[in-house]
C-alpha cells in the first residue's frame, strides 16, 4: 500500500523511525526496503538547512509535507530527502540506506535520482513513492546514533541521536 501524504505530516522523528521496514519504490519496478534514515527537525535544528532560513533550495522543505527534497553535496552527490511535519515548518528525512545499498551517495546513484525530483510528491507520477508492505521492525532491532557529517552544528545537535538503522540492514 502506498503511504500517504499524512504519513508524512507527523512529527519528524516519529516519521523517521517508522520508515524503517517501509519501502521506497520505483517505477522501473524495484522496491527496497529503507534500513537507514536522518531526521532534521525544524529551524532550530542547526544540521538542518532550513537552520540557515528559507532560501530557494530549502523552500521546499517549507511546503507540504511528501514531497522530495534533492539537494548536492560537495558537488557531486545527490541527497534524497522526504519533507515531513506540517506546512511552513521545514522538517525532512534522509534517507540513508536501503536494503543492498549502504550510504545516501549511494542509494541516489544506483537509482539515477538526481535534482529533477527534487519538489515532486512520493507519488507514483513521479516515478518514486514509499509503500508499506507489512514488514515491523521490532524496536530491538532498531540502533539510534547521532546523524553523520553534521559537527559543524555544534555538539548540542550534532550528538543527538536522530540517526536510526535497522541492525544487520545495509549499513
Amino acid at each position: 500500500m502506498m503511504l500517504p501524504m499524512d504519513f508524512f505530516e507527523r512529527p519528524t522523528l516519529i516519521v523517521a523511525h517508522d520508515m524503517l521496514g517501509k519501502f521506497l519504490c520505483c517505477s522501473d519496478g524495484r522496491a527496497l526496503m529503507i534500513t537507514e534514515v536522518e531526521a532534521y527537525d525544524g529551524p532550530q535544528d542547526l544540521a538542518c538547512h532550513a537552520a540557515r532560513g528559507r532560501t530557494p533550495r530549502t523552500e521546499v522543505m517549507f511546503g507540504a509535507a511528501g514531497h522530495f527534497y534533492v539537494y548536492l553535496i560537495y558537488g557531486i552527490h545527490w541527497m534524497l530527502n522526504v519533507v515531513t511535519d506540517r506546512k511552513d515548518y521545514p522538517a525532512a528525512v534522509l534517507i540513508r540506506g536501503l536494503e543492498g545499498i549502504s550510504g545516501p551517495a549511494r542509494l541516489t546513484k544506483a537509482l539515477k535520482i538526481d535534482k529533477k525530483l527534487n519538489t515532486l510528491p512520493a507519488h507514483p507520477a513521479s516515478g518514486f513513492w514509499f509503500e508499506d508492505r507489512g514488514t515491523r521492525i521490532p524496536s530491538r532491532e532498531i540502533i539510534k546514533t547521532p546523524r553523520i557529517g553534521v559537527d559543524y552544528a555544534g555538539p548540542e545537535w550534532a550528538t543527538k541521536p536522530w540517526r536510526f538503522l535497522v541492525k544487520n540492514g545495509s549499513s
